[in-house]
């Protein structure tokens, strides 16, 4: 069954998802692009601003940017970068990704910079999650979707990038195709095909890759 059109082509689809099961294998870069989930930027968004940039290591208080270095939602809280902007507070603000994996696919971010979850302050982190249910529920009923997922990827091995914490409002609805059911089935096949071809042979199974996988 193709996938509805406009959404991620399904190798996109379960390297995101995978992303946020399997550690990366590369440091974020100054030149790294702003990307839904962090990884699927352009270079159309790259020259706009929008490439992000490790600011991790390198300070933690509050309003640093990253000791120096460029951070790209340090710079949309400025204004000095372009950004769709849905909600914004003293606190926090929320944006639209710059590359969703569904309609509506949004961010909040703290205004100032803190490069993780263990950095930012109780009081900030209280303010972006008491926003989450003003903010899940306006987009869902303008996207007309039935649910959302809320997601945070905390450390370079958790699949993070920009390091600046942020909190993502992903929309979902049935007929999303973010992870369809005929993906699922050609995954449960593709998994018992392997088992049955040597149930004895963990070595055989481990060596051998499905078509398609």
């Amino acid at each position: 069954m193709p996938p509805p059109s406009g959404s991620p082509a399904p190798e996109r689809r379960l390297a995101v998802l995978l992303s946020h099961f399997r550690p990366c294998c590369e440091a974020p870069r100054a030149t790294t692009r702003l990307a839904s989930v962090e990884r699927h930027g352009t270079a159309a968004e790259a020259e706009a601003g929008l490439a992000a940039s490790p600011c991790a290591a390198a300070g933690s208080g509050e309003g640093e940017s990253s000791g120096g270095g460029y951070c790209v939602f340090c710079n949309i809280a400025a204004g000095a970068a372009p950004a769709f902007k849905l909600y914004e507070d003293d606190v926090c603000l929320c944006i639209l990704d710059a590359k969703p994996l569904t309609t509506g696919h949004s961010l909040i971010i703290p205004k100032s910079h803190y490069p993780s979850l263990q950095t930012t302050p109780p009081t900030v982190l209280a303010a972006i999650c008491s926003k989450l249910p003003l903010l899940g529920a306006a987009i869902m009923k303008a996207t007309q979707c039935d649910a959302f997922n809320v997601l945070i990827n905390n450390g370079e091995k958790a699949g993070q990038v920009i390091f600046h914490t942020h909190v993502h409002i992903i929309p979902r609805s049935k007929d999303d195709n973010l992870w369809s059911s005929e993906e699922t089935k050609n995954l449960v096949s593709s998994i018992k095909e392997v088992l049955s071809s040597s149930p004895e042979d963990y070595s055989a199974a481990t060596s051998s890759t499905p078509k398609g996988f």
